[in-house]
């Protein structure tokens, strides 16, 4: 039981590892924009990392939250500001990879036919990562957590919405206070965090079976040019293994991608953090410019495009509209 042997007979270890490493074959035809995937998923390894520790220090509690992540984590906690950094910096460069990610498969095609479960898998990724980002948002309570929440929360409200009680159910009130908090922390740290992962087996699974795209969206035999391979003719073969051969080129992309990252976290991580952010919420108190992070900035300008009525309708329900066609555009393109 306890040998190599005895595992492998068990649990068929080396079948699974030939399986999924060392003859899962990839397109030799692609560049270093297929190491998004492995980036993505370093950062949200960081993103969990970084978040289990910080969750030890924060109080989700609209009296104690704001001191607990400005004073306590960054002031008190020995190293608390370096996993602050870090979470914050990744939660803003994920978004920067899954836009380059996204609109690398639509730039080669790796939607189309065959490969549609890929794209509706890595959408509905996309569509949970930014939940996870906006609940994280409101975590810090200061001034733009709390207005955002407010404006976010709101939008359950336009319409029919509103005589279905949505967004109190939401807020778990009347009013964005200590219970909207309390549920948002559930939703950041514990719910969507296991959605995601399953997620992320099923993007994963999806990828398996159709194999991965290439650069000029050619239809491979790949059985043939694994054989090709495998009989030591590794020129002309059009493929390669996932294992070793793929993934060192992610991680030689990986490694530059780190650099840039720790740079951002010890030398540039203010872009990450809104000035208004550092002011204790203030419900009495409305900030001069409400915005979103620049990862939002799309879906924001979509609902506050319409600026006055129209064909019997409020500008606010307009704007719902399109921010609802344009969700649904993104996932069906």
């Amino acid at each position: 039981l306890f040998s190599a042997e005895g595992f492998d007979k068990r649990m068929n270890a080396k079948k699974f590892w030939k399986v999924m490493m060392t003859e899962y074959w990839i397109p030799k035809d692609i560049n270093f924009l297929w190491a998004m995937g492995v980036v993505l998923a370093t950062t949200f390894a960081i993103l969990i990392v970084s978040g289990i520790f910080l969750m030890m220090y924060y109080k989700p509690d609209t009296a104690l939250a704001f001191d607990s992540v400005n004073y306590t984590i960054m002031q008190e906690v020995a190293y608390g500001w370096l996993f602050r950094h870090m979470h914050g910096v990744a939660a803003s460069v994920v978004f920067l990879i899954i836009y380059i990610h996204m609109f690398t498969g639509i730039y080669y095609g790796s939607y189309k036919k065959g490969r549609e479960m890929i794209w509706i898998s890595g959408m509905l990724l996309f569509v949970t990562f930014s939940a996870a980002g906006f609940s994280g948002y409101m975590l810090p309570w200061g001034q733009m957590s709390f207005w955002a929440a407010q404006v976010i929360t709101n939008l359950f409200a336009g319409g029919s919405l509103e005589a279905w009680g949505l967004v109190e159910w939401i807020r778990g009130g009347f009013s964005v206070d200590d219970s909207t908090l309390t549920r948002f922390f559930m939703l950041h740290v514990f719910l969507l965090p296991l959605v995601i992962i399953k997620i992320i087996v099923i993007h994963f699974y999806t990828l398996r079976i159709p194999h991965v795209n290439n650069q000029e969206s050619e239809e491979l035999d790949y059985d043939a040019e694994a054989e090709k391979y495998l009989a030591g003719n590794k020129k002309e073969a059009k493929v390669i293994p996932f294992w070793p051969v793929f993934l060192s080129k992610d991680f030689a992309v990986l490694g530059i991608f780190l650099i840039f990252y720790f740079y951002l976290v010890f030398f540039n991580y203010n872009f990450a953090m809104d000035p208004v952010n550092f002011d204790p919420a203030d419900p009495m108190k409305t900030p001069a410019h409400i915005y979103p992070e620049w990862y939002f900035l799309w879906s924001y300008e979509t609902l506050r495009g319409p600026f006055f009525d129209m064909l019997g309708m409020k500008a606010m329900d307009i704007g719902l509209i399109i921010f609802g066609f344009a969700q649904i555009a993104f996932l069906i393109i």
